[in-house]
């Protein structure tokens, strides 16, 4: 198996793609609005690759936090809220928060599984830091840790029990990003002491079974690599002061935070200790070349990804998504009641 998750160039796989994926076997697959046309089919495309791989349980992912960040929007599907929505009825009903966020999560989560997803990309860790830059923004569960925390922590309660496994990102924090990483790569020179802020919500949630780095350079533990390329930072911080011990993907590899070739950016991250590369634009030429350079899968990930898939287990239990989504709404609605 090849330790990457690869992507498709359309709604449906080609045969060079069926071929090539076939052949190499990765780990799983990312879905983005080129493959998702209508319900029936999406539905039928992660069944075909389920056929491809003979896997029931295949990692097939998608980002979809709501807001601006959502592979699947209306009329097709649901429109969801951005997480600042829920950081703003925290500030004055925190249990009313937590309980929105669960059930949104879980109408989210449910309608992900409908189409056959397993893994949601979501939800985002990141403490909101004043004046950064706002690739990050309204995307934030807020500002304080403990709250993002809490947040993250009902998301990823409500996308379990649709049987979607979260994946909680960007390790170790991408709330302090003064560029847009898919443009450039950030430079972070906050201390030590300032960086205990970044990564407490997820030390607290370092039990979540799936994760993402970021490609963002942190000063302090090291000068010369961005955290998805530094093995000081992914087995020293993300592994041993983090303690997260789940499957560890990148982002997106093909960002232009990053330099060097495709297959160079993979080579890189599989060697500084992440256990997936993530490669999202369905380019044959970097699809084969990262599958030429990447090493057969580690006993270690591969235990990782089982575990992952673990929480994919499906709900087969009848759940009325309105009623999720109207306790949502009534819930938000409490924002507006107490301004």
């Amino acid at each position: 198996m090849t330790p990457a998750i690869f992507s498709m160039s359309g709604a449906a796989l080609t045969a060079d793609e069926r071929a090539f994926f076939a052949d190499a076997d990765p780990a799983g697959y990312i879905l983005f609005k080129r493959n998702c046309a209508d319900p029936d089919q999406l539905r039928a495309l992660t069944d075909s690759l389920r056929e491809l791989h003979g896997r029931e349980r295949l990692f097939i992912c998608i980002d979809q936090e709501g807001g601006r960040v959502a592979r699947l929007r209306a009329p097709q599907w649901t429109d969801y809220p951005s997480g600042e929505a829920f950081d703003r009825l925290y500030q004055t009903a925190p249990a009313s928060a937590i309980e929105a966020a669960r059930s949104n999560a879980e109408a989210m989560g449910r309608e992900l599984a409908a189409m056959g997803i397993t893994v949601d990309c979501h939800p985002p860790l990141d403490v909101r830091q004043p004046g950064a830059h706002d690739v990050i923004g309204d995307r934030a569960l807020g500002s304080d840790p403990m709250q993002v925390a809490a947040l993250g922590r009902a998301i990823l309660d409500g996308l379990a029990r649709a049987g979607v496994a979260g994946c909680v990102k960007h390790m170790p924090g991408h709330g302090r990003t003064t560029t847009d990483t898919h443009k450039e790569m950030p430079t972070v020179t906050a201390a030590e002491e300032e960086l205990e802020t970044d990564l407490a919500p997820f030390r607290a949630l370092s039990d979540t079974p799936i994760g993402m780095t970021g490609h963002l350079l942190f000063t302090t533990w090291d000068k010369e690599n961005p955290a998805t390329l530094s093995p000081f930072i992914i087995n020293e911080i993300i592994r041993k002061r983090i303690g997260f011990d789940g499957l560890l993907l990148t982002d997106d590899i093909d960002m232009e935070a990053l330099s060097g070739t495709i297959a160079e950016r993979a080579e890189r991250a599989l060697q500084a200790g992440c256990d997936l590369v993530l490669n999202c634009w369905a380019k044959m030429d970097d699809m084969v070349a990262i599958a030429n350079v990447a090493p057969a899968m580690r006993e270690r990930t591969l235990e990782r990804l089982d575990r992952a898939m673990d929480a994919c287990l499906f709900d087969a239990e009848s759940v009325d998504r309105s009623e999720l989504l109207a306790k949502r709404d009534a819930l938000l609605a409490l924002t507006e009641a107490t301004a």
